[in-house]
């Protein structure tokens, strides 16, 4: 048997979940990599968001 597929459209609430706290300034950082800034000396932190995929870094 193959899969079954929905042919309705995604409701408002489910289509945008969490992406009003985004937008808000609510992000959900989640780290990704950590490379060494030869330049600073320093280690940085890449976070990204896990609901919008916005990047930042951070020195430690």
């Amino acid at each position: 048997m193959g899969d079954i597929v929905t042919f309705r459209r995604p409701k408002p609430g489910r289509k945008h979940s969490g992406n009003t706290l985004c937008r808000r300034g609510f992000h959900k950082w989640k780290p990704v990599d950590k490379p060494f800034d030869v330049k600073r000396g320093r280690l940085v932190i890449c976070y990204r968001c896990e609901r919008c995929g916005r990047e930042k870094t951070d020195s430690a």
